[in-house]
């Protein structure tokens, strides 16, 4: 962005406001929060509550004894432990994975097929206890777990249709008697490093492509998150996956230890990660000295432009529901709130009003909206958000506080109106419950602004000219529009990146494409005459 635009945004008047300032959403009274305990979750199958890492078709500790407490985000109690692996047990991991692979490969694609319809299958029949874990350890409100975990298995079952149908090609060869065709092969052993915030959708949508294929994998569980992967790893077992294929181990303090042992291992060779772009660059540098395929969903900013030719309506939902889902705790999540002045007071208004009538309060709890954010690193950033919009001029509508009453690591959701492109949060992932309206005049403006970042994952824009959804969806630089929606996950799609959101694509039939190789078999001498 040209620093003329910059200066011109930041130096327009702000627009007058017709809203009422609002202290904050409702809360959860502490009366009503039973949740924030510290000990398990009554399941209605206990044994899907597993404090073990799994290798090998078994439930191991780690070599050194060593364990890492896990703690409920809601009112920051330890809530269980789990092993603090370290390289030789993830080497371990890759050994058991490198012998699995060599049987693995070889079973036909209607075979991994039935094992992922299975395991999708055993998720959906527990999807009341896998909500339940999610929601223990993440913080999100029950109806969106249960909604991660239909989301999630929808990968294996996705991916169980993907598995028979690896075609290859036949090529017509420039040279008289040759014939050429192309086979896909599994790549090998994947290495997946998966995050903290769908503890169910993020290791299901890279496994279940990496088993179509054939691969075998090595999963590293969220430090955080880590009981949701543990009791997807049981299930596998339940389903039938053979010893070796599926390997699941966990740290939290040695996080960076074992993404080491993953990308500089030479067996390992293809890594998958989700992520931060700082670390997703330290990964790929970690991974040049063996060559090894990558794929990288990493940082965003996504951009949410709202058009006067709008219908107000939809795009306010549209904008509810992709800012605040999870709690702003997603990468696609909408930063920068893009609206064009002929709507931006009554954008700002029916917007704001919407999110008074969020109610806040533990996950567990009915009627619950939005629950906590993950730790209080997460609560220190949107506040800094926050306190650097207001120094610039912006003013809140709604929220902006800390809800230390709650508990924590609770966070209003927030609404902040004139905003301007020197705020920290038109340059800076909020990850977080903070949604700042930026004004702007013309579209080729806005494009501009949107296209001001060095990431892009994905974007959103609402308008009813065709013509300009066309022109715009061309123009801006993410690998992921939604135009009149602000929900664009859906595991029949390709989900990714440019710049410096990534590379490679998760879901879609393009997705199994990641962890396979083509091999091209050119056959010579092919043309002679028929016999006699």
């Amino acid at each position: 962005m040209k620093k003329a635009l910059f200066s011109t945004l930041s130096a327009r008047p702000a627009i007058r406001s017709h809203i009422t300032y609002t202290n904050h959403p409702r809360i959860i009274s502490r009366a009503a929060m039973s949740t924030s305990s510290n000990s398990p979750p009554t399941l209605k199958d206990q044994s899907l509550f597993k404090q073990q890492a799994y290798v090998n078709g078994q439930w191991i500790d780690a070599k050194s004894g060593k364990t890492f407490a896990i703690t409920n985000p809601a009112n920051g109690k330890e809530i269980g432990k789990m092993p603090e692996m370290n390289k030789d047990d993830t080497q371990n991991a890759i050994d058991a994975a490198a012998k699995a692979f060599i049987s693995f490969r070889k079973t036909t694609g209607r075979e991994r097929a039935r094992m992922l319809r299975k395991w999708y299958q055993l998720m959906m029949d527990n999807i009341d206890d896998l909500a339940k874990l999610i929601t223990w350890e993440n913080g999100k409100p029950l109806a969106d777990a249960k909604g991660e975990v239909t989301y999630a298995a929808n990968f294996f079952e996705w991916f169980s249709e993907e598995a028979p149908r690896n075609y290859g090609e036949t090529i017509p060869a420039s040279v008289a008697g040759n014939r050429v065709f192309t086979t896909k092969e599994p790549v090998g052993v994947a290495g997946l490093i998966t995050p903290w915030n769908f503890p169910a959708a993020m290791i299901t949508r890279k496994i279940g492509p990496a088993l179509a294929a054939g691969c075998t994998v090595v999963a590293k569980s969220p430090g955080e998150t880590p009981f949701t992967a543990a009791a997807l790893a049981e299930l596998a077992h339940r389903a039938g996956i053979p010893p070796g294929v599926v390997n699941v181990v966990t740290a939290l303090d040695n996080t960076a230890e074992v993404g080491e042992a993953l990308t500089s291992s030479d067996t390992v060779r293809k890594v998958s990660f989700t992520g931060s772009t700082r670390v997703g660059k330290i990964l790929m540098k970690q991974s040049s000295d063996t060559l090894k395929k990558l794929s990288f969903e990493l940082g965003g900013n996504a951009p949410f432009i709202v058009f006067d030719d709008a219908d107000l309506d939809v795009a306010v939902n549209g904008a509810i529901a992709s800012k605040f889902r999870g709690s702003g705790q997603t990468c696609v999540c909408a930063n920068r709130i893009y609206v064009q002045e002929g709507i931006y007071d009554k954008f700002a208004k029916a917007f704001t009003e919407k999110v008074q009538n969020f109610k806040v309060g533990p996950g567990d709890q009915e009627g619950v909206t939005h629950g906590p954010l993950i730790h209080d690193r997460a609560v220190s950033k949107a506040k800094s958000h926050v306190d650097d919009a207001v120094k610039q001029g912006g003013k809140v509508l709604v929220g902006g506080q800390e809800m230390p009453d709650l508990g924590p690591n609770f966070f209003q959701p927030t609404v902040i109106r004139d905003m301007n492109a020197d705020m920290a949060l038109a340059h800076e992932e909020t990850f977080g419950p903070v949604a700042g309206l930026f004004p702007f005049k013309s579209e080729a403006d806005v494009v501009a602004l949107a296209n001001d970042t060095e990431v892009g994952l994905a974007g959103y824009f609402f308008s009813k000219d065709i013509q300009r959804c066309y022109r715009v969806a061309e123009a801006i630089q993410t690998g992921m529009i939604g135009i009149n929606t602000g929900l664009i996950s859906d595991p029949a799609t390709p989900f990714g990146g440019v710049k410096h959101s990534g590379f490679g694509r998760e879901g879609s039939s393009h997705g199994i494409d990641e962890y396979q190789i083509i091999k091209t078999v050119t056959m010579g001498g092919m043309a002679g005459e028929l016999q006699s």
